[in-house]
């Protein structure tokens, strides 16, 4: 198992991208978190095993209505979540 912070700026707030990101994270098995942030961009923090973390994040870009402009990936001290949340406070 694998934790990563995902910060994903473009066209991603406004547009039902975190329902979008939950939905999928749920289908694979993802738990974390997803948040909107003050600066415009989403922040995801997932944890899954590494090949499920490649294809949760490959599958983010299928969200309609979002315009992906930067996606980036880092890796954190393993977290373990029960499920997948929307946060909906911004930081």
């Amino acid at each position: 198992m694998k934790t990563v912070e995902i910060l994903i700026t473009g066209k991603v707030q406004g547009v039902g991208f975190r329902a979008c990101v939950r939905r999928i994270a749920v289908n694979l098995g993802v738990c974390g978190e997803v948040m909107n942030l003050k600066d415009g961009r989403v922040r995801i923090i997932a944890t899954a095993e590494p090949a499920m973390l490649e294809k949760f994040i490959s599958m983010l870009y299928s969200c309609s209505r979002v315009i992906i402009r930067e996606l980036q990936t880092i890796e954190k001290e393993r977290t373990d979540f029960r499920g997948f949340s929307i946060v909906r406070e911004t930081q």
